[in-house]
């Protein structure tokens, strides 16, 4: 898990938190059913249709104006498609007559008028017509009448039609061919009337527009007797669908039943599943009771989610001014939170994460990289008896990633991880060392003063620990506390300083009395002969060493510049500050060179908090690389010659 995301929300695999298993269930093979029966169908009409558009949103909008009520459209349509007996647009195919390019021109007024003239004339050509009628027998009822006539073998069993046309001698029909013939004739005369076609030309114009244009014109040519329907385009529309939905009537019943049948039982369960609290409210408990924060937070679609209607929880906030509550949006929210707000923002989305995976019983690797970095006290500690309850889930495995030390050795205490099972990641120049976690549980108590007669990088790295407990013993005068100062800082007395020296110091103040083997060697000489140990060692945390070669760098730098600058008057009465004051005289002076002088500045820089260590505050120093070290020091002697 990173220790941040802003954007992070609840994802769709949250939502198995939010129901009842076995209602969850229910409801969803009601749905599943329903959606089985509505793709089935819009296959179907798919087909039919020849149509490329969406069905499910097209057939919602031709009947009930909204893109979204197919079902309810569905039902509302039961009544007329039962009654009705035809399908006399079945065939038409849907996009070439309703596209986004034709429908707008023919909503034109001067295209409606023209329509509404060619179908006033065409009705007084039908009303002439001898065999047609436009209430009865018009061109689709013809065409129909023949097919049906011939596939039936009405004519092959030697049948025939007798026709009464007005005022003219019935006309007796005996094989189909005779009346395909009779109605093309009867058809050609009307449709080949002047006026009629000056009616048509004025639509033609408008419609040679573009290739979706033109084919609908094209097909409209073919199909006159479709014109008089656009002169009401919306009916049109919705008498085309019940055409394509009647020729599959079965699968439409099929529809409307399940809709029907499961929609009772669909709210029955709706309100049992908003009626139950769910492992969802648990986890908004649990960061609304375990989290301090200035807001709190509410599920705003909750029932939605629960069923399905919605995949995504909508979380609301209610920003709290002591007794006072205001509903606020997430983003203003985000404008006046404290980072470390921000951040346990961030932990209610990892709790969704993991009560979800808790609810699925999945076995889970979490890789947890410092995620109460920046959180106040009372925000860590909660995240930490939630690592904790984590830790105690017999399918969850952890790995904790931190740069924070206090936050380890809290996790470490309250039992979350064993300190056997802790590592300390160190990158080096080549690779990155992981070993045994070490030194994190007081270094100098456990390990540096245990050694101190006996290993002399330890022994050297006790100088900072040593005088920081003198400090606050004894105070800055006591003159043991004055002589390790001449082991950090370049003194007049620094040279001359002896292992016997510092075994007598390190003895009045712990009572624990000892030797060094070369009790009459200068201090100093020891310092610089395990710094260039150091420099050598293998890749590692080696806590020890970045203190040894901190104190080296440091002395063989002071002691560079008090060379330099051959002051005495000066460099031996600087009472704070040593590093600085030399650095800044050196290069107030115009001592060295320009190499020489950044590489003094980093030297200032980087050691003094890689020496005035302590028992309390050393943690800076193990995280960090001794690469950066190494290399200074390097430079250092090269600077300051053998």
């Amino acid at each position: 898990m990173l220790s941040y995301d802003e954007e992070l929300g609840p994802t769709e695999s949250t939502s198995v938190l939010l129901v009842n298993p076995e209602l969850r269930k229910e409801y969803e093979a009601l749905q599943r059913e329903l959606i089985e029966a509505r793709d089935e169908l819009i296959i179907a009409l798919k087909e039919q249709s020849q149509t490329r558009q969406d069905i499910v949103a097209v057939v919602s909008r031709v009947f009930t104006q909204q893109e979204d009520n197919f079902f309810t459209a569905m039902v509302r349509l039961s009544y007329e498609i039962e009654a009705q007996e035809e399908t006399p647009f079945a065939s038409v195919p849907y996009d070439v007559l309703f596209n986004s390019k034709v429908q707008p021109i023919l909503r034109q007024q001067a295209i409606q008028a023209a329509l509404a003239d060619y179908v006033t004339r065409l009705n007084e050509l039908l009303d002439e017509s001898a065999f047609f009628s436009r209430e009865s027998f018009n061109f689709y009822n013809a065409a129909n009448v023949t097919k049906s006539l011939g596939d039936n073998g009405f004519f092959a069993a030697r049948h025939s039609i007798l026709l009464q046309g007005q005022d003219e001698d019935p006309k007796e029909i005996t094989s189909k061919a005779d009346l395909d013939a009779l109605i093309a004739d009867e058809r050609k005369r009307i449709t080949d009337d002047e006026t009629l076609r000056k009616k048509l030309d004025a639509v033609e114009k408008a419609l040679n527009k573009n290739v979706d244009t033109r084919a609908f014109f094209d097909y409209i040519a073919e199909h006159v007797e479709l014109l008089p329907e656009f002169s009401n385009v919306d009916l049109f529309e919705q008498n085309v669908w019940k055409s394509y939905i009647k020729a599959h009537e079965a699968l439409y019943d099929r529809v409307v039943n399940c809709y029907k049948d499961t929609e009772k039982r669909k709210k029955a369960i709706e309100q049992q599943a908003a009626a139950e609290s769910t492992q969802w409210e648990r986890v908004i408990d649990i960061f609304n009771d375990r989290f301090f924060v200035p807001f709190r937070l509410i599920a705003t679609n909750r029932d939605r989610v629960v069923l399905g209607q919605e995949n995504l929880l909508k979380l609301g906030f209610e920003f709290e001014d002591g007794s006072e509550r205001t509903a606020v949006e997430r983003g203003e929210l985000l404008e006046i939170l404290s980072n470390g707000e921000k951040k346990a923002l961030y932990i209610l989305n990892v709790l969704f994460e993991v009560e979800t995976r808790k609810a699925s019983d999945r076995e889970t690797l979490f890789v947890i990289d410092d995620i109460a970095d920046s959180f106040d006290y009372k925000n860590k500690y909660a995240i930490i008896q939630y690592l904790k309850e984590m830790s105690e889930q017999p399918n969850f495995r952890m790995i904790l990633l931190t740069h924070n030390f206090d936050f380890f050795r809290t996790l470490e205490s309250r039992g979350v991880v064993g300190y056997d099972r802790c590592f300390m990641a160190q990158k080096g120049e080549s690779k990155v060392v992981l070993g045994q976690a070490a030194g994190v549980r007081n270094p100098f108590i456990n390990d540096f003063k245990r050694n101190f007669y006996a290993d002399g990088m330890k022994r050297v790295a006790c100088i900072p620990f040593i005088r920081n407990i003198l400090e606050y013993t004894k105070g800055e005068s006591d003159p043991h506390y004055l002589k390790l100062t001449s082991l950090l800082h370049w003194k007049s007395d620094t040279s001359s300083i002896t292992q016997g020296d510092l075994d007598i110091i390190f003895a009045e103040t712990f009572g624990l009395v000892g030797s060094w083997p070369q009790s009459s060697e200068p201090v100093i000489d020891l310092i610089v002969g395990e710094a260039n140990r150091a420099v050598t060692a293998d890749e590692g945390a080696n806590f020890e060493n970045k203190i040894v070669l901190s104190i080296a760098i440091r002395l063989l730098s002071e002691s560079h510049m008090v060379m330099e600058l051959a002051d005495p008057s000066f460099t031996d009465n600087i009472q704070a500050n040593q590093s600085q004051a030399l650095f800044k005289a050196y290069k107030n002076r115009g001592q060295g060179t320009a190499e020489s002088r950044d590489l003094l500045g980093g030297v200032v820089l980087m050691t003094p908090e890689n020496i005035h260590v302590n028992s309390f505050m050393y943690e800076p120093i193990i995280d960090m690389s001794d690469a950066h070290l190494r290399r200074l020091y390097t430079d250092v002697l090269q600077l300051t010659g053998p």
